[in-house]
């Protein structure tokens, strides 16, 4: 298939802007661009439902497990973070199991449920990291 040069040029500005971020990123950072992936593939995994693309679902509900999973819960330090990294990991789990049941059932409902789920961790998860005031951002 035929990219234009102009496409090709906006990818690669794209990748290479997504590759500084990643590289120039805090620790805590990081797992705000996690929770940024994570939040855009279930979304996009129930636009594609609704569009009828079930390879499209596929492929954005498979994201979403592996930044739960590689990215999220293997993140969790379970010896410093004690009862709320384990109840983080408990979470993660819950959700990558109802995302593997909305994939089978192409289940709209459940990709809402999931995405309600993570909303306030990752919206915590910014909050903590704002500068308080008074402080130097």
């Amino acid at each position: 298939m035929y990219t234009p040069p102009s496409l090709r040029a906006a990818m690669a500005y794209k990748n290479v802007g997504a590759q500084s971020s990643v590289e120039f990123a805090s620790p805590h950072q990081l797992i705000d661009l996690l929770f940024d992936g994570l939040v855009v593939a279930l979304t996009s995994a129930r636009g594609a439902l609704q569009r009828g693309d079930m390879a499209a679902k596929g492929v954005q509900i498979m994201r979403a497990v592996r930044l739960l999973n590689e990215g999220l819960k293997a993140g969790l330090d379970k010896e410093r973070g004690g009862a709320l990294a384990e109840r983080l990991a408990s979470l993660y789990d819950y959700c990558i199991e109802r995302l593997t049941l909305a994939n089978a059932r192409n289940d709209g409902e459940i990709l809402a449920e999931v995405a309600a789920l993570i909303a306030p961790v990752a919206q915590g998860w910014k909050e903590i990291g704002r500068p308080s005031v008074g402080q130097p951002a």
